[in-house]
């Protein structure tokens, strides 16, 4: 049910206004402060407000912003009555919160047109939060889909973790890591331009690609290899405009050794030496276009030597693309001096790390999804 909500200190106003409104059928509830008429909008939840400015307890001014900053009151419509016609103070009103004013004397043709308005206004804008609230639920549950088609952690011979936060507006982060046989180990990571569904889709056909290992052409223990085939597989003019960065990793635990490629993706980060000392820190990568820009474009791969103790660490953009104070970004260096840290903290200690990133965040939630995989090469 619809409330109109009339707050006035002169009773002959209230009465003028309420029978107004009630004879164009709507219903209507009246206070005598602004006091009153608080607590009359904490119990009603009123659509539309008209509140005289100048009264006592609590004015007009204050009764506006009390109701705007309450979370299931913003959306009200407040029509501040002033016989106030100044534009100063038609500012001062609008700044507080005001969404229309109404002149007194009042005119009652211009009173149900105003009110008319403003519940279509309120009415648009409820609409658009439930619509907001159910994209809302919408993302959650694919997020929580996305989650579940992750793998589990890894303890041996090789000890994979992952931390996977997907941002308000869920992107296209994806990974997967299995072992190809007794001797191969994959590792991957995706992430398809931009956010919601659209980007959600497509990650989740690559990575159920990936596992049925059925496709013709792939060879899944050359890098190189998969990216060229997935290539083939997600042009974008094909996939509604999306192309998506992917680094692809193939650990020989025989050989000791790590063969990988990249297409648009940031590099993985591989540290080694002595645990409490500086490492040495590797950033591979490999020149080659995001996947389904252009069919002909050509994906190389390199391989490097695995020492131990080594930790890789394979991420999203979203894990150091982090907006601070300054306005700046906190970036890729400044996240690899912090790898570094923790690994001359005698450890590899993946919720810290991912605490210390919070703490970087400005906000409770990222602005992209975060994905990351340590992996701890343990013989």
């Amino acid at each position: 049910m619809t409330h109109i909500l009339v707050i006035d200190d002169d009773p002959t106003i209230r009465v003028v206004l309420t029978r107004s409104l009630q004879k164009q059928g709507y219903h209507v509830a009246a206070a005598s402060n602004g006091q009153e008429g608080m607590e009359q909008a904490y119990r009603l939840w009123p659509a539309l407000i008209i509140c005289d400015w100048m009264m006592p307890v609590m004015d007009g001014l204050e009764v506006c912003r009390q109701i705007k900053a309450h979370p299931e009151l913003s959306n009200t419509y407040f029509i501040l009555l002033t016989s106030r016609g100044a534009t100063e103070d038609r500012i001062v009103g609008l700044d507080t919160g005001a969404d229309e004013f109404l002149s007194k004397p009042i005119e009652i043709n211009e009173l149900n047109a105003r009110v008319r308005a403003g519940l279509r206004i309120y009415q648009l804008t409820q609409d658009l939060r439930n619509s907001k609230r159910a994209l809302e639920a919408e993302l959650a549950e694919a997020a929580d889909y996305v989650r579940s088609l992750l793998p589990s952690p890894l303890t041996t011979p090789v000890a994979i973790a992952n931390r996977f936060i997907p941002s308000r507006q869920l992107g296209g982060d994806c990974f997967d890591y299995y072992w190809l046989d007794s001797e191969n180990l994959v590792i991957y990571l995706l992430d398809v331009a931009g956010h919601g569904l659209a980007a959600t889709l497509p990650s989740v056909s690559v990575l159920n690609l990936l596992r049925s290992h059925s496709q013709v052409g792939f060879d899944f223990t050359q890098p190189a290899s998969v990216l060229t085939e997935l290539n083939q597989y997600f042009q974008m003019d094909l996939q509604q405009d999306k192309y998506f960065t992917i680094w692809y990793g193939v650990y020989n635990r025989t050989q000791d050794t790590l063969l990988y490629s990249s297409a648009g993706h940031p590099p993985a980060l591989l540290l080694s030496g002595t645990l409490g000392m500086p490492p040495t820190l590797q950033a591979l990568k490999t020149q080659g276009l995001p996947i389904g820009m252009f069919p002909e474009a050509i994906y190389t791969q390199n391989v490097c030597q695995i020492e131990t103790p080594s930790t890789l660490y394979v991420f999203s953009d979203g894990v150091y693309e982090i907006n601070q104070p300054d306005g700046t970004l906190w970036g890729l260096d400044a996240f690899s001096n912090l790898l570094s840290y923790y690994w001359q903290k005698n450890g590899q200690d993946i919720d810290g790390l991912l605490a210390r990133i919070r703490s970087l965040n400005l906000n409770p939630t990222f602005d992209d999804d975060f994905s990351l995989l340590q992996v701890e090469f343990l013989e």
